[in-house]
């Protein structure tokens, strides 16, 4: 699913500081030069740009100009035009300032910067991203032009360029332990997806949960993890409570589905709160299914009583099996009851004795049961211990997101 992202357009322009550092020192020029840059200086301050240019126009008819007044023109028509939203004008001044050269490292900067900000402002996408890189290759150290270019990149349809350069960003904020901002993660999720890049965007998906969940966020997650090639159909429970741990269950058909497959593994407790659940919610006992679904949920009421009967006979029986199969689902029956201390500890002992048939399986149900319990560092280093190439280690990882969520 394409995530739509939001860029906010900001035209930095050209403030009075700009300007003053514009003005021409005293005696510097001649006084038909300076006078007139002088009262244009004064009428820019006064937010009186057209009324400025026009007192530049009167310093560019004087003859025989010398290079420096040339530049203090440019100069200050640069900040004047900006100001009155003469785009065109204001960067073509500025690249006139830049070109000759004489700028030091510090003015040069700040001149590199605005012309970056006013391509922005002008949707030049391209030349925004050429004077942001200019301004960080000479050594700029403000951090919102790299943001700048990063959005004129994505702007100007380069995601490739787009998704390298905020990608970058991203892995130096994790790296300090910084909180990635949400239009950041957005906007490289658009870059992948645009750039048809899956793994790229799963990525960003799994940075958006982990930061910004959102039901949007999840049901997308899920959804490419369970119709993702190869993905085992035995899982679909697993699917399902992942979906109602994130409260993205889809009405009555899923509440209905994960109660009969939960009675199909043996797990009536389960079963029964779910069905609950979902009567609770209004999701079940409406409709022409209504009926059925009382049914259902009387069917798993019946099992699970008759269960916590059979329970300890079969701890018993499983205790003495060859293998850690019968261990294992017992533990795994009596944790889905909220017996958690017994539960956890066949479990484990099931998973010590060893002989499961699929024991990431195993490992991703001890993890689910680990968070059930409120053991949720325990449960965020099982999750990690999952393998798998069939959709258990997706699973996992996505079900350690959910688990680090405060």
């Amino acid at each position: 699913m394409a995530l739509a992202v939001l860029v906010t357009i900001v035209g930095a322009g050209a403030s009075a500081s700009f300007a003053q550092t514009s003005a021409p020192p005293p005696n510097a020029y001649r006084p038909e030069i300076a006078t007139p840059l002088q009262a244009a200086q004064e009428l820019i301050r006064a937010s009186k740009f057209d009324a400025a240019l026009a007192m530049i126009r009167q310093a560019e008819a004087v003859a025989d100009r010398t290079p420096d007044e040339n530049t203090a023109i440019d100069r200050m028509r640069g900040v004047a035009a900006s100001g009155a939203g003469d785009l065109p004008t204001a960067t073509r001044s500025f690249e006139a300032v830049v070109a000759t050269g004489r700028l030091e490292p510090a003015d040069r900067a700040k001149v590199v910067e605005v012309l970056a900000q006013l391509y922005f402002q002008a949707k030049d996408y391209p030349k925004a991203a050429t004077w942001a890189a200019q301004y960080l290759k000479d050594g700029g150290t403000n951090a919102e032009v790299r943001w700048l270019r990063i959005r004129s990149l994505y702007l100007a349809d380069d995601c490739a360029s787009a998704a390298l350069e905020l990608r970058a960003v991203l892995d130096a904020e994790a790296r300090t332990g910084a909180v990635p901002q949400l239009v950041r993660l957005q906007l490289l999720a658009s870059c992948y997806v645009k750039l048809g890049d899956n793994p790229g965007y799963v990525f960003a998906l799994e940075k958006l949960l982990a930061h910004y969940p959102s039901k949007e966020y999840w049901a997308d997650a899920i959804r490419r993890v369970e119709t993702r090639p190869g993905f085992a159909d035995r899982l679909y429970l697993d699917v399902l409570r992942l979906r109602q741990a994130t409260d993205t269950l889809r009405g009555g058909t899923e509440y209905a589905a994960m109660t009969q497959l939960a009675l199909a593994a043996g797990l009536p407790a389960e079963a029964k709160r779910v069905s609950d659940q979902g009567f609770a919610s209004g999701a079940l006992g409406t409709g022409a299914d209504a009926e059925q679904q009382r049914r259902l949920r009387d069917t798993a009421a019946k099992q699970m009583a008759e269960d916590e009967k059979q329970l300890p006979q079969s701890a018993k029986a499983a205790a003495a099996a060859p293998d850690g199969s019968a261990l294992f689902n017992v533990g795994f029956a009596y944790a889905s009851a909220g017996q958690y201390e017994n539960g956890l500890a066949m479990m484990e002992q099931g998973m010590k004795k060893g002989g499961l048939k699929r024991p990431d399986d195993a490992k991703l149900h001890l993890a689910i049961a680990y968070l059930a319990a409120g053991q949720k560092a325990r449960a965020v280093q099982a999750f990690g211990d999952v393998g798998g190439t069939d959709g258990t280690a997706d699973l996992a990882r996505l079900w350690s997101i959910h688990a680090q969520r405060p």
